[in-house]
């Protein structure tokens, strides 16, 4: 279904952390842009379609005031709104966000030490577009933060703090197809599994919370009212948002999964974890029952490597991108 292309080289390795590659392909464009941390750093890639053309930019974690040392990043993301795009990255110091192409930082949020409890990790993770006008971001001490996105310029600001995890935020997604009426449009997860679906809006609501089961959530995708996450045992579970009732359980991969991502066009989803596989799987709704079903379309094993980031390329699902821990280089597959 889907055959190996010409991989994209980075100017360093992926580190291995969850959902550690980010994929925009600006519209009317036929350069693709991806992104992947190591260390203080995040190593940007332009990339024509054929794979022959490239251009390459590093950009270091910069720190509110004078830092003694270099802040390592957690994870980096392009987060589409309607009105512009915005590269954010997450560190142990806090947060900053950048014009898409990584040229200018137009904000930058320090994380406050004395919200973490003494000899707690702290650190920023988990990112999404959210609401046409918000960029959500997790912190370790389990809070979410909503920052409003104006138009244009530096004007940005918390609005919002969602405070109902207990636990390290891991990933954090937005509603992606169509979401059926009071189904939520936002989907949180944390380190011991737990999930919020809320509502978003001038005030955040919290719809669903669908309790820890014992496992790591480390990433998570909301489609058509269906809540997609992965986990440390290797299973995918779909719950409905409106509920948080369990509809599907996959024992898809043998080790930790690290990565999910969601086509919004047609529902596909894609797989990485520790076990070297990346899978595609696709979603849908029984018209007659409403019954979640998923399907498995594709594997690909990429030899001895940890995939720590998979993303599809376009909406439809057509290709996908994957690169993995101590790995130089971006896999590009595209359909057969």
């Amino acid at each position: 279904m889907y055959r190996k292309e010409k991989s994209i080289q980075l100017k360093s390795s992926s580190a291995a952390l969850y959902n550690n590659l980010s994929v925009l392909r600006p519209p009317g464009r036929q350069l693709a842009c991806f992104s992947a941390v190591h260390g203080p750093s995040l190593s940007l890639v332009s990339a024509t379609a054929d794979g022959l053309g490239f251009c390459h930019r590093q950009l270091q974690a910069k720190e509110g005031g004078m830092a003694v040392s270099p802040s390592f990043l957690t994870q980096a993301a392009w987060c589409v709104l309607p009105s512009r795009v915005l590269l954010v990255l997450t560190s142990q110091k806090g947060i900053q966000m950048y014009e898409s192409d990584g040229s200018i930082m137009v904000y930058w949020h320090a994380l406050d030490i004395m919200e973490h409890r003494p000899a707690q990790a702290v650190f920023a993770r988990g990112i999404a577009a959210a609401g046409g006008r918000f960029i959500c971001v997790g912190t370790s001490s389990g809070l979410v933060l909503v920052f409003d996105i104006p138009p244009k310029g530096t004007n940005i600001t918390v609005s919002e703090v969602l405070e109902q995890h207990h636990d390290a935020i891991t990933d954090i997604a937005a509603e992606l197809g169509q979401a059926p009426d009071g189904a939520g449009d936002l989907v949180t997860a944390d380190d011991a599994g737990t999930l919020c679906v809320w509502s978003t809006g001038e005030e955040f609501t919290l719809l669903s919370k669908i309790p820890a089961s014992g496992c790591t959530c480390s990433s998570v995708k909301l489609w058509n009212g269906i809540v997609a996450a992965g986990y440390g045992n290797g299973q995918i579970r779909l719950y409905e948002a409106a509920t948080g009732l369990l509809r599907a359980e996959v024992n898809a991969h043998a080790r930790w999964i690290y990565a999910l991502d969601l086509a919004p066009q047609t529902g596909k989803l894609l797989s990485g974890a520790e076990d070297s596989f990346v899978h595609v799987w696709k979603l849908s709704r029984n018209p007659d029952t409403e019954d979640v079903e998923i399907e498995h379309c594709h594997a690909e094993c990429v030899t001895d490597t940890q995939v720590c980031g998979a993303r599809f390329c376009d909406p439809e699902g057509n290709s996908f991108a994957v690169t993995g821990y101590d790995l130089s280089e971006i896999f590009r597959y595209g359909r057969a």
